[in-house]
């Protein structure tokens, strides 16, 4: 993890408008994150999110899928691009931030259980694309969003954090997602400041959350 004076290094992977980041940046900003962003790259030219880590002066790169090969042929070629890239800004922690692609072994073995990701939907349920609309069809009577660890498996690693929310009676996919949404952006950067402030233990698929003394 980190010292209570050095500051954890983040990478972050991003592929649309990248809400997520800005919740990381600026809570980083504001000193509630004991870690600072060093580098976010996405797999989309366009991503809006490239534009909010430049606007905050964090390098940002777009490393295209498609330049490595067909898909899922350039899976690794593409990853190990990546890797270098976050080794050589030093990251210590990989973010998904509405990273849109499965991340493989080369990325996992890289940082093996150091990449977390945010899921909009109360895990085990709902995994995949689409879990807004997944969980409103099935008419579940509470929604919510997780924090987890990346592994091998789909949306399926240890659990950090989750929060709950009422689906209300007027909800629409529209209204229930954006309510999801506000969960992540708190829930993102409290997870990635117990990892900085070395209050994290994995124990099997338990994650436990330890008090801040019990980490010093």
């Amino acid at each position: 993890m980190t010292s209570r004076e050095a500051l954890l290094s983040l990478g972050v992977l991003v592929s649309g408008r990248g809400t997520n980041l800005q919740a990381i940046l600026d809570a980083c900003e504001k000193g509630e994150i004991p870690a600072r962003v060093k580098v976010v790259i996405s797999n989309r030219p366009k991503a809006l999110a490239l534009e909010r880590a430049r606007a905050k002066g964090v390098p940002a790169f777009c490393v295209n899928p498609s330049s490595y090969g067909k898909w899922p042929e350039c899976r690794s070629a593409y990853e190990k691009k990546l890797v270098e890239i976050l080794r050589s800004y030093g990251v210590e922690l990989l973010v998904l931030a509405g990273y849109d692609r499965l991340v493989g072994t080369d990325i996992l073995e890289a940082f093996p259980m150091r990449v977390i990701n945010i899921h909009p939907a109360l895990l085990p349920s709902f995994p995949g694309l689409n879990a807004q609309k997944q969980a409103f069809d099935y008419g579940v009577k509470v929604a919510g969003a997780t924090v987890f660890f990346v592994d091998p498996s789909v949306d399926g690693g240890p659990i950090i954090l989750q929060e709950a929310c009422k689906v209300e009676e007027d909800d629409t996919v529209e209204t229930l997602s954006q309510r999801i949404l506000e969960i992540e952006h708190r829930i993102l950067p409290r997870a990635i400041a117990l990892i900085a402030q070395g209050r994290v233990r994995v124990d099997g698929r338990k994650v436990r959350i330890l008090s801040p003394t019990a980490s010093e």
